[in-house]
């Protein structure tokens, strides 16, 4: 039985493990990206799962492509535009500079066609994320790549980058810093254009993907609370940090098991702090808010899950 103060969260198995993210469109259809390369889309009435095609690496971020095709961040693969008709995958970006990217993470996309884009280290693949957050590398950067397909570096130095949000106007990108605990706002119009603060620091815990609603608020995950060890360790020599992740898994620093979301709007006011019951579903790395219900997806868990807000 849940708390009271904790909203209950509805879970619907996908048959696969790490729905990190979730993406839902007009119609209510949920779409997500598995571990094992697959894409589904999921009925939110029925709970029927049905694949949709396949990138062959490990998505993570999904947004719409103004041409009704699906925009894959692929940690393997880079960015992808996959076809839900066909399952047809076609490479954007697989490399900067002339490498490979790494880890390839969040987007969005803009009303005329623009991708913003993250690539979460230099240094480490997903598979070795807790590395990257425990060290505090800075290597995360955010891309633009515009619609003619010209690719350019936003913001580099990044503590782990993470998920990306444009304002309602598009005045702003944001892009989440999971190392760091803020969200970043790069201008892209008016007097402060080309400059960069911050629209949220401090958050109580490391954010993952974040995401504009349909009620026009950029909603932030909270992957897990701030873990004192590991905010020592950052903050300590290098070659501690080094040392820790060198450790037997079972002694390394893990994420809390909570379900947690915040919403702020584009002055940084927090609207909604959102806390759920972990008992069935953990370590919130995917939100979409659409008509009132908060779709949650999850690095860690085999379900994504969904939450009514309160009227």
């Amino acid at each position: 039985m849940a708390a009271p103060d904790l909203l209950p969260v509805r879970v619907i198995d996908v048959g696969g493990k790490g729905p990190e993210d979730v993406l839902v469109a007009d119609d209510g259809t949920v779409y997500t990206g598995l571990e094992d390369g697959r894409l589904l889309s999921i009925n939110p009435e029925t709970g029927a799962v049905d694949q949709i095609g396949d990138t062959g690496g490990r998505p993570l971020g999904i947004e719409f492509l103004p041409d009704g095709r699906l925009l894959v961040c692929d940690a393997h693969k880079g960015l992808l535009a996959v076809d839900p008709r066909t399952g047809q995958v076609e490479p954007l970006v697989t490399e900067i500079g002339g490498r490979p990217m790494l880890f390839c993470n969040n987007a969005a996309v803009s009303s005329a066609g623009d991708i913003w884009f993250t690539d979460s280290s230099t240094l480490y693949p997903i598979e070795q994320w807790k590395n990257d957050l425990v060290e505090d590398t800075r290597t995360g950067r955010l891309f633009r790549r515009s619609a003619d397909g010209e690719v350019t570096t936003v913001i580099e130095r990044l503590g782990f980058a993470n998920g990306v949000a444009l304002a309602a106007d598009e005045s702003f990108v944001c892009v989440a810093e999971t190392a760091a605990r803020t969200v970043v706002r790069h201008w892209l119009t008016g007097p402060q254009a080309g400059t960069s603060d911050y629209l949220v620091t401090g958050l109580p815990g490391y954010p993952d993907n974040i995401a504009r609603g349909s009620d026009g608020l950029i909603w932030v995950t909270i992957a897990s609370p701030t873990e004192p060890v590991v905010e020592g360790l950052q903050r300590g020599p290098g070659f501690l940090a080094k040392a820790a992740m060198r450790m037997p898994e079972f002694l390394q620093p893990k994420p809390k098991q909570t379900v947690r979301v915040q919403a702020f709007d584009d002055d940084g006011r927090l609207r909604h702090d959102v806390r759920g019951d972990a008992s069935a579903f953990h370590m919130v790395t995917g939100v979409r808010e659409h008509d009132g219900q908060v779709w949650l997806g999850s690095l860690e868990t085999d379900v994504v899950g969904v939450i009514a807000l309160p009227r």
